[in-house]
């Protein structure tokens, strides 16, 4: 059975469990509620959580362990000839057993030793997925049983069920903070070997980028040159570009649609803008490439200037548009946060609207913009496709729009695009670039967020 329907049918059971957990408390409390520890929702939820939960924990764990336990089952069923063979070739043969038994395409001739180890893998794996819809339906209905079994007008079940509640919270907490660690370790530990081969000092203010190393001693065309400071100013300027887009549009939106606009105007006109951020960020590049970019081609070339068929300033001006609702959104809501008596005290004193706005409203609000400035910033420097589409990929050190640039992103994704050897430098590069981005983008977060949190403790 499909996973996601085996989820399906554990939500209904525990909604069943649910309405048989609040029938079963009405009914032992004898028609008075009050005579109850906790109120009839909460023993709902007390037996709705032992219908799902050991259920679930039994599936995820059935799903980890279920794959590695049919593949040790199609190694031990293989002929010792087979089994003592490399471990790459081995390999290689298992995952053409796993295609054949999925339907997908295989890299060898398909023999009848082959075709039997794919059906024996494709039983094993029915066998199991079998065996984990019963087990796991079973214990939810046990699950369920012995919950409502257990209510009682003494059972604390509101107790039982915000202390699980916490310790779900707590563990997925924990994942997050694990999952963050991890990327932080992954990113540094390769990027020490990076470092280990090309110093720091070269990379983090080198000159030029050409990270194409040799294969071999007599390879034509590969310099290995490591220095980032051309993608760090690429990354940059279409950045700067993509602010002076995005902030002044942002900002006057967010004054009119929180100032000037009729309530049934701003209903309309902030989801409008909103959907900006909903576009996938390919579509973004294909309107760069396509008419952003010949545009501004066009418009120079009749003005008499030499303009880049990709350019900074087709993929900063795109990039813009694309980030407007991360600021014309939050400054509309901090702006709408500031309390109304500051609005009606300045116009006791007699200053009209618009000096309101700039001399009272902009400035209480101000802590809450630059922090979706910031926000918008690390969204704009973490963009790849529009950049990939619209700007190229050559590392130019230029501070001229009409050039051609790359970022950091893109540079990560050529790096890392096909079969790579990780073991070299080229490669191990795109970790470095990653580690260095990461550091940026977390440092403009971490700074969006306490000038956030510092302008609620002050106006909430």
């Amino acid at each position: 059975m499909n996973s996601f329907l085996l989820i399906a049918i554990l939500l209904v059971l525990a909604s069943v469990g649910y309405q048989f957990g609040q029938r079963r408390a009405r009914s032992v409390s004898g028609g008075h509620p009050s005579t109850l520890h906790s109120r009839p929702q909460y023993y709902g939820f007390y037996v709705a959580l032992w219908c799902g939960i050991p259920s679930v924990l039994l599936m995820a764990l059935w799903l980890i362990l279920e794959p590695h336990v049919a593949e040790w089952m199609l190694i031990s069923n293989l002929p010792e000839d087979i089994q003592s063979l490399p471990e790459d070739r081995l390999s290689l043969l298992l995952n053409d057993v796993k295609n054949l038994a999925s339907g997908n395409i295989v890299s060898r001739e398909v023999d009848a030793s082959l075709q039997a180890a794919a059906d024996g893998y494709a039983s094993v794996r029915q066998i199991g997925n079998a065996a984990m819809t019963v087990v796991a339906i079973a214990i939810a209905v046990l699950g369920l049983a012995f919950a409502r079994k257990r209510i009682s007008p003494e059972l604390r079940a509101r107790n039982l069920v915000e202390r699980t509640v916490s310790v779900l919270m707590i563990i997925a907490s924990t994942i997050a903070i694990l999952t963050t660690i991890g990327i932080v370790m992954s990113l540094l530990f390769e990027a020490m070997r990076f470092f280990a081969r090309v110093p720091w000092y070269e990379f983090l203010f080198g000159l030029e980028w050409s990270p194409q190393t040799a294969l071999r001693a007599d390879q034509v065309g590969a310099s290995g040159a490591f220095g980032a400071i051309p993608l760090f100013a690429g990354t940059l300027l279409i950045t700067f570009i993509a602010m002076c887009v995005a902030v002044p549009i942002g900002l006057f939106s967010a004054i009119y649609m929180s100032e000037y606009a009729p309530q049934r105007m701003r209903a309309i006109v902030k989801p409008m803008l909103e959907i900006l951020a909903g576009v996938p960020t390919v579509v973004y590049g294909f309107f760069a490439a396509l008419t952003v970019a010949p545009f501004i081609r066009r418009t120079g070339e009749s003005l008499g200037m030499t303009v880049s068929s990709e350019s900074a300033l087709a993929a900063g001006v795109v990039m813009g548009i694309m980030i407007i609702p991360f600021v014309s959104s939050l400054s509309d809501d901090v702006m709408n946060a500031v309390p109304r008596a500051l609005r009606d005290g300045a116009f006791a004193l007699g200053a009209t609207k618009s000096e309101t706005i700039k001399q009272v409203i902009f400035p209480a609000a101000l802590p809450g913009i630059v922090g979706s400035l910031l926000l918008a910033m690390s969204r704009a420097i973490g963009e790849t496709m529009i950049v990939v589409m619209a700007a190229g990929l050559a590392a130019n050190l230029t501070a001229d729009p009409l050039e051609a640039v790359t970022t950091v992103t893109v540079q990560i994704v050529t790096l890392l695009v096909g079969d790579q050897e990780f073991d070299s430098a080229k490669t191990l590069a795109a970790f470095a670039l990653g580690l260095v981005l990461f550091a940026v983008t977390l440092t403009l977060n971490v700074i969006a967020l306490n000038v956030v949190r510092r302008y609620r403790e002050k106006y909430d």
